[in-house]
Parts: C-alpha cells; structure tokens; sequence
C-alpha cells in the first residue's frame, strides 16, 4: 500500500496546490494527508484513489474552518485597519502562471476543486463525483461553470475592464 501512496503523491501534490494556492500549505496538506492514509485502515470496497482524494479535500475543509476559527478569534478592532501585502504574489504577477493560478483562485472551491481533478489531474467525471460525493451532472456543470469563468479572467486585457 506504501508504494500505491508514493505513486499518488504527485497527483496528490497538484491537487493539494489546486486547493490551497500555495506550495507550502499544499505540501503541509499533502503531509497530513499521507498521515491519515497511512494511520487509518483503507475500507475492503473503496479505491485506493478515490479514498486518497476524499481525505485529501476532507482534511483541507478541516483545515478552513480551523483558519476561519483562529481568524475569528483573532480579529480585534486595532487589527481590521491593517494590511497584508503577499510580497512573492506581487512580484511574480506578470508571469502567465500566476495569472491562471489567481483566476483558480478566484473560483468558488466547489469548482476549483472539480477544474483540479478533472482538467488537472485527468480523472474522470464518474471518478471525480465519487471523491466529491456529488452527482455525475452536478460534476459536469460545475466544470462548465469554472471553465466559462477562467476563460473571461484569463481574457486579454483588451476584451475585459478589471485589471
């Protein structure tokens, strides 16, 4: 079973930077994931691919509402006022892939997940609706969904009006 995880660690890997939108939250990510598969029983009738990428997502949304937990917590008045500038984003901004990885992260996580696994990762609807736990339909609408929006905000610059 190590080796099957080993082979699934790149797959994992661009799927945990679909999710997070940094390489070092998806490495963090990808090493918890690894964790729980290695620390929990696979069940006898669940593909071990599907099984990986379930947990993947399952530890990520955990991982949200932890954020989102500590961020409430940590909002005082003296606080909301400040600015944080993610220096490496700005200066790698004129870049093509920091404008498709912005985009990504602009889509609503139900469809970046689905863009990831699908456009990213090659899987299959069927395949894809069995991580996600959704509908095969619901699947291929979502990813119309994401594509249609990634295909305006990647536009020239000429045809849109933000910046």
């Amino acid at each position: 079973m190590q080796q099957k995880i080993t082979d699934l660690l790149p797959s994992l890997r661009r799927f945990a930077y679909s999710l997070t939108g940094s390489m070092a939250d998806a490495d963090d990510l990808l090493q918890n994931t690894v964790e729980r598969l290695l620390n929990h029983e696979r069940p006898e009738d669940v593909d071990l691919t599907k099984w990986a990428f379930r947990i993947c997502r399952n530890v990520w949304i955990d991982e949200c509402r932890a954020r989102k937990v500590r961020r409430d917590a940590a909002e005082q008045p003296e606080l909301r006022d400040s600015l944080v500038t993610d220096g490496e984003h700005q200066t790698t901004k004129e870049i093509e892939w920091n404008r498709v990885d912005s985009a990504m992260s602009r889509l609503p996580q139900d469809q970046r997940q689905i863009i990831s696994l699908v456009a990213i990762q090659g899987m299959p609807y069927k395949m894809v609706a069995e991580i996600l736990e959704v509908p095969r339909g619901t699947v291929m609408s979502r990813l119309a969904r994401a594509r249609a929006a990634l295909s305006e905000a990647l536009a020239p610059a000429t045809l849109r009006t933000d910046s």
